[in-house]
């Protein structure tokens, strides 16, 4: 697949190194050389140096052969990404995709106005972010957590801590111990020391693996009850950092609690942030790191703690502070891909990544049109999807267990109409089904292969 990539910036370039893993032929466009210059060491990709958004220079990528542009430039106005995407898209480019820095621009109305004009999709890192933390601090037994169907099938991610009872259990034992008829579940992964393991029946679970399995709705709670694992019920709020994802965070979980604070060092940032936030949002001007001041606004009677400074060591090194003063649940926004399993070690309960998030909406562009969405959970490197099966695909060829469905692929769960179930080897899928799969990258192409 022909990608081309305007912005060498942090989103950019990540989604440069990704993509270029799956035998695409990218090429990158920015306007400062020393970028492209470190990009292109670290992964196999074309350059061009020059503006973002004029034909010449769009030209010069062969946007006109393209499958997908991707403009990503987070330097100059945002309105730049969107004129570059609708210029290639009528240059002929097949898929164009823009950032945006505004909520405006992601209303309903707007959004199809947009898609008329051509542009597939538009997305905004620092909202969707926004969006995860918010539902990680709903769902505060898990590190992370997502919904198949309106949550008929739910895929939580369990830490395991010295006190877990799965310890040294094997997964067929955890498995006779928990399933029934009403509670079925399927653990499809395991993450332990950086690697993403397909778990087999005789595997023991080991201290700090972080455990991804699938259930029915009415099951996870059973699920979280043998784990020793209980929702926090979140009342009370802090957020330290005053970015656009720690104003969007406030905004919207002010809605549904009693108090959020939020402590930034910059005074201009803090008046703008007093005008844009709802009364039950105080905003606090002071140093974060200063612990008197942590205690003083009453750290230790916060349900939650939520660290997005923008600076990755400041945002763990408060969460561990806040886990120290007693809060019970604490996420850190971790950008540097290499620190977020430290993050974890050291007692962070949920990490975010912007980039991460991101790139699951932008690499679905890259599948069949049968994949719903796509998301890299934090902690592992594997790809939870959820299909459409379309009739005649191999994925209906028979019971998963003699299709030859890939090694380093797991079929979770399936929803069939109103109903839904974990699926095992003895499993048929049927067309219009839909599927939850968990995939290592490796395996990704071939398993789109099989729903297409």
């Amino acid at each position: 697949m022909k990608i081309i990539i305007e912005g060498a910036g942090e989103v950019g370039s990540h989604l440069a190194k990704m993509l270029s893993n799956e035998a695409n032929e990218i090429t990158v466009i920015d306007a400062d050389q020393d970028k492209l210059s470190r990009l292109a060491s670290a992964c196999d990709v074309a350059t061009i140096e020059g503006p973002s958004s004029t034909i010449h220079t769009l030209r010069q990528a062969g946007v006109d052969s393209a499958d997908l542009f991707v403009a990503v430039n987070p330097y100059t106005s945002q309105d730049v990404n969107i004129v570059s995407a609708l210029i290639s898209k009528k240059m002929g480019c097949k898929k164009v995709c823009a950032r945006v820095d505004n909520e405006e621009f992601l209303s309903y109305e707007n959004k199809y106005m947009f898609t008329e004009m051509g542009i597939d999709l538009m997305f905004y890192p620092e909202k969707i972010a926004s969006d995860e933390i918010v539902d990680l601090l709903r769902r505060t037994a898990s590190t992370e957590s997502m919904d198949f169907a309106r949550g008929k099938l739910q895929m939580a991610v369990f830490k395991l801590e010295d006190d877990s009872p799965l310890l040294d259990l094997t997964l067929a034992e955890f498995t006779a111990a928990v399933q029934t008829e009403r509670i079925q579940f399927r653990v499809v992964a395991i993450s332990r020391n950086e690697k993403t393991i397909m778990p087999k029946p005789d595997m023991k679970f080991k201290y700090h693996d972080l455990v991804f399995i699938i259930s029915k709705r009415e099951g996870i709670g059973q699920i979280m009850q043998f784990l020793g694992k209980s929702n926090v019920e979140v009342n009370r709020v802090m957020v330290v950092g005053g970015s656009q994802i720690g104003e969007m965070v406030a905004r919207n979980i002010s809605k549904t609690i009693d108090s959020v604070k939020i402590i930034d060092s910059d005074t201009r940032r803090c008046h703008e942030l007093s005008e844009n936030t709802p009364d039950n949002v105080v905003v606090i001007n002071g140093d974060m790191r200063n612990s008197d001041l942590l205690l003083e606004e009453g750290i230790k009677n916060m349900d939650a703690f939520v660290a997005v400074t923008g600076n990755d060591e400041q945002n763990v090194l408060a969460c561990v502070v806040a886990k120290r003063f007693g809060v019970p649940r604490t996420v850190a926004e971790v950008e540097n891909l290499e620190y977020i399993s430290l993050a974890e070690q050291i007692g962070v309960d949920a990490v975010i990544n912007k980039k991460m998030i991101t790139a699951g909406k932008i690499f679905k562009m890259t599948l069949s049109n049968k994949v719903r969405f796509v998301k890299y959970m934090s902690g592992t490197h594997a790809e939870v999807m959820e299909y459409i099966v379309a009739p005649g695909s191999r994925i209906t060829a028979g019971p998963l267990k003699v299709i030859g469905f890939p090694e380093n692929a797991v079929i979770g769960g399936v929803i069939r109409g109103n109903d839904s179930f974990i699926a095992v080897g003895d499993t048929c899928i049927e067309e219009y089904d839909r599927v939850a799969v968990f995939a290592l990258p490796e395996a990704v192409k071939e398993v789109d292969r099989f729903f297409r």
